[in-house]
């Protein structure tokens, strides 16, 4: 079915470091606490090998539509200082790619996420609604960079009066039981 399958270019710029941008991202438990507009739960499934590949987390994730999903992302490669490549299962399937580069104070970042609708409403309905599910991820991933950018700002931050100064990352649109 043509409607069910999503093929997503990210492209981000944040300030910082290749490093710090891998940091935060190799520490999926935190994401509902700095992007908790999409990042609802993350529970560790496995631990992966030294590089992080076999890394898994089961994650409940929404975004603007009131609708939300529950799909696992599987590291499946991953190049250090580059970036890594991953899968998805359940409600979202595919694969995806994050890639860093260092580009003087900012870090250009970019997602190639090739995903299918596994969750039944969205598979039945992408054929007319495609176009809002399509935009519901680029609200997503908006959420993302600037909530990476506060996340950042947060971390370098040398005083508690600094990190207190640091905005609050974007909420989620709806509230949510989980």
């Amino acid at each position: 079915m043509v409607g069910d399958r999503y093929e997503f270019h990210t492209r981000w710029r944040v300030a910082g470091t290749v490093e710090e941008v891998t940091d935060v991202l190799r520490e999926a438990h935190t994401l509902p606490t700095w992007w908790p507009s999409v990042y609802l739960d993350v529970v560790t499934v496995a631990e992966g090998d030294a590089h992080g590949v076999g890394a898994a987390v089961a994650l409940f994730t929404t975004g603007w539509l009131p609708y939300t999903l529950r799909w696992t992302l599987t590291i499946t490669a991953v190049e250090p200082e580059v970036g890594f490549s991953f899968s998805g299962t359940g409600d979202l399937e595919g694969t995806g790619h994050w890639t860093f580069t260092q580009d003087g104070p900012e870090v250009a970042i970019t997602l190639d996420w090739h995903v299918r609708a596994g969750k039944p409403l969205l598979a039945r309905l992408g054929w007319l609604l495609k176009p809002a599910f399509a935009a519901n991820h680029h609200w997503a991933m908006a959420r993302g960079q600037e909530s990476l950018a506060l996340e950042l700002r947060r971390r370098r931050a040398a005083t508690p009066e600094q990190r207190a100064a640091v905005p609050a990352p974007p909420p989620p649109t709806f509230r949510r039981r989980g």
